[in-house]
């Protein structure tokens, strides 16, 4: 085996992050490069092409989401095309931007994969399927990576690795109309190009993600050939090398599958805008302003931090990019007013991680929802909006605990504030002046197009370019915002004023993108295609412009400099798309496998009999699936399995517990705990990259990390069983309702496991608080055992049930039968009542019939279409019992003793801080 000087060194970076101080800048970029963006430093003329690539991949993406192609009727590509054009990219730069980690077990798992798989292939293949080809790729894949991977050039061996990888990826589209034509009888060809693409994708994973989800989509190959030798519970007929080349290369069943469909039409756009949204400045900006602001309050820095961090998460989709980028600037000032390296580590992993459930740029996986739960980008933000507000408020006040804990100050303020009444008056004209602009804004937009249908987006652009030349024109009169040296002494925070007028025409590009999701409703795709043009065109033109107004000339060089800082986007957004265009396409192969052996049904088998049928258990055990997943899987390829294996289950398993959970629910649940796998020891990235920053230990940083995200564990608990709080079936002003209620739960949530509130806990405290925030956010709980909301009737009482329902109210049936497999099950379905007469019309314009045989009642017909059918009712079921609506007082009467509660709480505390003070005196 060949060995590079600097073979041995492959870890510096990750060795210097395991707590042994801060890094340097340098350091740092070569960290977020070697997990996000490539840590191959190639430099020169393959440096050039490497950067043409990117740019060619960022181009391609660009034309495939614009309505350019049907406007010239040329470069229109299908979604299977723009998938393998997509993946030949991701593939090409995964080899040629990723050298694979020179550990034992890296090694190791690059030679034994290839092996077993080629022998499970040759094992699974038929008689008739010439197999004496697959050791010989085998081996081509274990001689490259014998060879090995030098971090300075791109050898030989890996341009070869990268050039098959990428032409195995485009054989979908060059071969797109034969293969249409052999669907389900692949040919010689196809079986060769197949098994080198599997392998070759396993590679790249091992290469550009780490080892965790090449083992994972290694073991379900290996699941789906060795079926039948698998305990009874999980074992299946086995599949043939045939049907796997079929299903998991040919088709859209398994690596082309929907995930690697979202990465293509709707991720990489959401990504490369946010990576030439910061390329412009707005990652510093936001810093800035968020200082500005809030630099002066207790702990000030850190509550700083969390809210630069939840505005970069905008134009971020990675936690680690979201670490260093903030972290660099506001771990050394948390430091400085007292924060611990571990305590300001983790304040900052917190509030970067939370940064992509925060709408409407959510992580990647938020785009995997669209599709999967088959509802609009809009809705899934909908849903989002409330528990990522809520996280993010509970972390301000986790920060403001600690800084009382330990008697921090804030930073020195750069003014003297006016008097509090002529600060709320200026805040509130402020509000009052955005809600107008906006009405304005909305109704004339509304009244724009239907007059001018075929000119409205040329009047739209004007407009936007005329305001972006005014806040230009604002920005330029106010010093340039350099990023300061935060380990420099401070006398003064920056002015909120100037800081926040420096930058303002940063906001127009997310206005557009917010503009086009949730009012013009255009696709996440098509939206996002927009404002990243927009973007383009505030990159181009913001220097010379800035450089005319403020008469500096040097025109040509602000033109250049434009022109570089387009280039440097387009570049890092195609970069930053290796991991998540390779992990989409990895996970496909987990998603094809459980499609193909039915083990998600054996599955939820299991998970049936380890919780006991109880919903909660199974959340918990969902919960922890996700964390040992996210241990080694990236957040979108770790969301994709949890939610491909467990979500049918959780929601099949609720109905059989009487409570309906909606999809939504379930799905968002996933995503949330997929997330704070960044966080958890002992393997959280974010925490290793901040502990980097900060010179902790990441172990710790990690812990601490993980007890300040406690509050994002838990909403999604609460959200299940409480689904006011994804603002379904909810008005405005119960909206609003439910979001103040829920944010003081939280914040005693919060106040519960940091231990301090108005003083610190006694033991008794804790758990009274802990108590108060569940009432404030399910108080339902309580007031279904003092008042059940259902009377159980007997089936005979069916009829009357129907009739005594409100139209257009759920009438719940509890009924017994068979599930697609035949076996029994027994849930609890929610019937729709239409109009009707009587009981019995009622239920016959439901779609239902019925049967008696002596004292049972059986379903006889559910008409095609129905309510019924809707509800999950089926012929020959039997009904158990009828759950009649019988009034209830209001559970939100729950809240009193709970306020009743607090009130104690709040007096005993009050005491024992008034008495702290007065001992501290004396002593």
């Amino acid at each position: 085996m060949t060995q590079d000087p600097n073979q041995q060194q492959a870890a510096a970076v990750e060795n210097e992050a395991a707590g042994r101080g801060g890094l340097s800048q340098e350091e740092l970029d070569a960290l977020v490069a070697s997990s996000d963006t490539g840590g191959r430093g190639a430099t020169g003329p393959v440096g050039v092409f490497l950067t043409c690539v990117a740019l060619a991949w960022s181009l391609f993406q660009l034309w495939i989401a614009s309505p350019f192609p049907f406007i010239v009727g040329w470069g229109v590509f299908n979604d299977t095309e723009s998938r393998s054009i997509h993946l030949a990219f991701a593939i090409f730069l995964a080899f040629a931007a990723f050298p694979a980690s020179r550990t034992k077990f890296q090694l190791g798992l690059g030679i034994v994969v290839p092996v077993v798989l080629a022998y499970l292939f040759m094992t699974g293949a038929k008689a008739e399927t010439t197999t004496w080809w697959i050791p010989v790729v085998a081996l081509g894949v274990i001689g490259a990576v014998a060879l090995g991977s030098p971090k300075d050039r791109v050898p030989v061996w890996e341009w070869a690795l990268a050039i098959i990888g990428a032409i195995a990826a485009l054989y979908l589209f060059v071969f797109y109309r034969d293969i249409s034509g052999r669907v389900g009888a692949p040919i010689l060809q196809d079986f060769v190009v197949a098994v080198i693409g599997l392998m070759l994708l396993l590679e790249a994973t091992r290469r550009a993600l780490g080892p965790a989800l090449m083992i994972v989509a290694s073991v379900f190959l290996i699941y789906t050939v060795l079926g039948p030798v698998m305990p009874s519970i999980i074992a299946h007929k086995g599949n043939s090398l045939s049907e796997i080349v079929n299903h998991q290369w040919i088709t859209t069943e398994g690596v082309f599958g929907i995930a690697l469909g979202v990465s293509t039409g709707f991720v990489f756009l959401f990504v490369l805008f946010g990576s030439l949204l910061d390329r412009a400045g707005a990652g510093n900006y936001f810093i800035q302003v968020a200082f500005s602001l809030m630099g002066h309050m207790k702990g000030g820095p850190a509550k700083a931090a969390v809210v630069s961090s939840a505005m970069t998460g905008l134009i971020s989709g990675s936690s680690i990019a979201n670490v260093v980028t903030t972290g660099t600037f506001t771990i050394p000032l948390m430091k400085k007013v007292g924060f611990n390296s571990e305590k300001a580590g983790a304040v900052e992993v917190a509030s970067s991680v939370n940064g992509q459930i925060m709408p409407p740029v959510m992580g990647a996986a938020a785009f995997l929802m669209v599709e999967y739960v088959g509802i609009p980008y809009f809705d899934v933000v909908k849903h989002a909006f409330l528990p990522a507000v809520i996280s993010y408020i509970a972390l301000v006040y986790i920060v403001h605990l600690e800084a009382l804990k330990a008697g921090m100050e804030g930073l020195p303020r750069a003014y003297v504030p006016k008097p509090i009444v002529q600060r709320l008056i200026g805040i509130a004209f402020t509000i009052a002046a955005i809600c107008a602009i906006s009405f304005g804004v909305y109704y004339g937009m509304g009244w724009i197009r239907p007059a001018f249908p075929d000119t409205a987006g040329y009047i739209i652009f004007a407009f936007l370019t005329i305001v972006y030349v005014a806040l230009l024109y604002v920005s330029s009169k106010e010093e340039p915002l350099e990023l300061d040296d935060p380990n420099a002494p401070v006398t003064a925070l920056p002015l909120p004023g100037p800081t926040i007028r420096s930058g303002l025409h940063f906001v127009l590009p997310v206005v557009v993108l917010v503009w086009a999701l949730m009012v013009d409703r255009l696709s996440p795709g098509l939206s996002a295609f927009w404002a990243t043009s927009y973007m383009i065109f505030i990159l181009l033109t913001q220097r010379p412009l800035t450089a005319l107004m403020r008469g500096e000339g040097r025109l040509a060089s602000a033109i250049g400099n434009g022109v570089t800082d387009l280039i440097d986007g387009l570049e890092t957004g195609a970069r930053n798309m290796i991991g998540i265009g390779i992990a989409t396409a990895t996970a496909g192969i987990i998603v094809g496998a459980v499609s193909q052996t039915g083990v998600g049904s054996a599955l939820a088998d299991v998970v049936e009999v380890l919780s006991g049928g109880n919903i909660l258990a199974i959340l918990f055990l969902t919960a922890i699936l996700s964390l040992i997943l996210g241990m080694g899987l990236p957040t979108t390829a770790n969301y994709i399995v949890v939610s491909a294996l467990l979500a049918p289950v959780i929601v099949t398993l609720g109905q059989q517990n009487g409570l309906i959970v909606p999809l939504i629910a379930v799905h968002l649940f996933v995503f949330y705990f997929g997330i704070m796998a960044d966080v958890t020891p002992p393997v959280g990235l974010a925490s290793f990259a901040a502990a980097a920053v900060s010179g902790g230990d990441p172990i710790k940083t990690g812990v601490v990390a993980f007890f300040y995200s406690l509050r994002t564990a838990a909403l999604p608990f609460l959200f299940i069983f409480n689904t006011e709080l994804l603002l379904i079936d909810v008005s405005w002003v119960q909206g609003i309702f439910v979001f103040i209620v829920a944010t003081i739960a939280m914040l005693l949530f919060a106040a519960a496991t940091q231990g301090f509130f108005l003083a610190r806990n006694r033991f008794y405290e804790t758990i009274a608080l802990l108590l108060i925030a569940f009432t404030l956010f399910r108080p339902g709980f309580w007031m279904d055992m003092v008042s059940p909301p259902y009377s159980e009737e007997q089936p005979a009482e069916i009829a009357d049930a129907a009739l005594a329902t409100p139209v257009g109210e759920d009438l719940r049936l509890r009924v017994a039968g068979v599930n697609d497999l035949g076996d029994p099950i027994e849930f609890v379905a929610v019937l729709t009542i239409p109009d009707g007469a009587t009981g019995e019309e009622r239920l016959e314009n439901a779609g239902l019939l019925f049967r008696n045989e002596g004292e049972t009642l059986f379903i006889d017909d559910v008409s095609f279409g129905s309510a019924a059918e809707t509800a999950g009712l089926d012929w020959d079921q039997e009904v158990l019992r009828v759950l009649r609506p019988v009034g209830q007082p209001s559970k939100y009467l729950m809240f009193l003793p709970a306020l009743l509660l607090l009130a104690g709480v709040i007096f005993l505390q009050r005491g024992r801080a008034a008495r702290a003070p007065a001992k501290a005196v004396a002593t």
